[in-house]
């Protein structure tokens, strides 16, 4: 294999606002487009083998306009499951949690179908998607990438995951709309290669 790239989202009002967003399945605002076209470039020349993507109409239609080929849909890729926080801000939760912190203290309890879910539970799929990614990689050849196209806290659980951190040390990662990141090996040993890139702002489709 040869490197796992990470692509996070476009723009969507939500995320525009801070919102947690989970399940709500918004569109990507015309600024998101804009982020998920100027991807094109920045994956140009890599050897993409395999793109993985989450079922929310954002990651799908970035994979779209990113250019990105015959992406397999994989559920494992959803964003972290905020249950009662769903659509709200990190301010809005502090007004009666004053200290809480999403890495440490996971979620309110949501609905019957969306009940919230633990870091250690996001940090279950997120090694599921990583076995995924390994046996996917083991009949490839070597100088192949593999790439997923996902959700900001996903992402950074998985990067944590993948350089053999607790989920909780997701928290260290940032990560911005519209995003790339590179994830490989240096002497056999699982490293950043490449974090946060993304054009800027000026240089966007359109802008």
């Amino acid at each position: 294999m040869g490197e796992l790239i990470l692509v996070r989202h476009g723009e969507t009002e939500w995320s525009r606002s801070g919102q947690h967003t989970s399940h709500t399945d918004l569109p990507l605002t015309p600024h998101g487009e804009r982020q998920a076209r100027a991807l094109a470039p920045l994956l140009a020349g890599r050897n993409i083998a395999l793109t993985l993507v989450s079922p929310a109409l954002r990651a799908r239609r970035t994979a779209e306009l990113a250019g990105l080929p015959d992406p397999v849909v994989t559920p494992d890729l959803v964003e972290w499951d905020y249950g009662g926080y769903e659509g709200v801000t990190t301010d809005e939760i502090r007004r009666t949690r004053p200290d809480w912190n999403l890495w440490t203290d996971g979620v309110a309890a949501g609905a019957a179908d969306h009940p919230g879910e633990t870091p250690a539970e996001v940090g279950a799929r997120a090694d599921r998607v990583l076995a995924t990614v390994a046996a996917a990689a083991a009949g490839r050849s070597g100088g192949e990438d593999i790439a997923l196209v996902a959700h900001s806290h996903f992402l950074r659980v998985l990067t944590a995951r993948y350089l053999g951190l607790t989920p909780a040390e997701g928290t260290l990662f940032q990560l911005a709309t519209g995003a790339v990141s590179r994830l490989g090996t240096e002497h056999g040993n699982p490293v950043i290669t490449a974090w946060n890139v993304a054009l800027p702002e000026n240089l966007l489709p359109g802008a």
